[in-house]
């Protein structure tokens, strides 16, 4: 578990710390997860590095990694509370993740957006090199 403080706020990796209520309210509200269910969250955030940003004792932002902790990481789930928005802590956010023990060394990190290109891309993140050479299979 890794806390970073900047007063007054606060990411940590601790899951028990992870108000599930306020996640899945915030993610039923996203374009990428409206039709996830509460059980496929709580069961998908026991399985990831998580990244919690609290004000306090709220949580206004929320990050997940799903990685091997060694080669691969898959950074989604990405959100800050529309209220503390335009504060920098969604860069805040960001910087501590990639700078994480398990995650400073991976070679790959992807991630998928519809509208946050611009930061993304001032942390690195590019369109895929060979987009030709990445394959999905989607249940519908």
């Amino acid at each position: 578990m890794i806390e970073y403080i900047q007063e007054p706020f606060t990411l940590s990796t601790d899951q028990t710390k992870i108000q599930i209520d306020r996640v899945c309210e915030f993610l039923a509200q996203s374009y990428w997860v409206k039709t996830r269910g509460r059980d496929t969250i709580i069961k998908s955030i026991e399985h990831s590095l998580c990244f919690s940003l609290f004000h306090e004792q709220t949580q206004i932002g929320f990050a997940r990694v799903i990685t091997d902790r060694a080669t691969f990481a898959y950074l989604c789930d990405v959100f800050v509370d529309e209220a503390y928005r335009g504060k920098g802590l969604g860069k805040w956010m960001l910087q501590c993740l990639l700078q994480h023990p398990d995650l400073i060394n991976i070679r790959r990190v992807l991630l998928a957006t519809q509208d946050a290109h611009g930061l993304y891309r001032q942390f690195g993140f590019q369109s895929l090199q060979e987009p030709e050479r990445f394959m999905e299979k989607l249940h519908e």
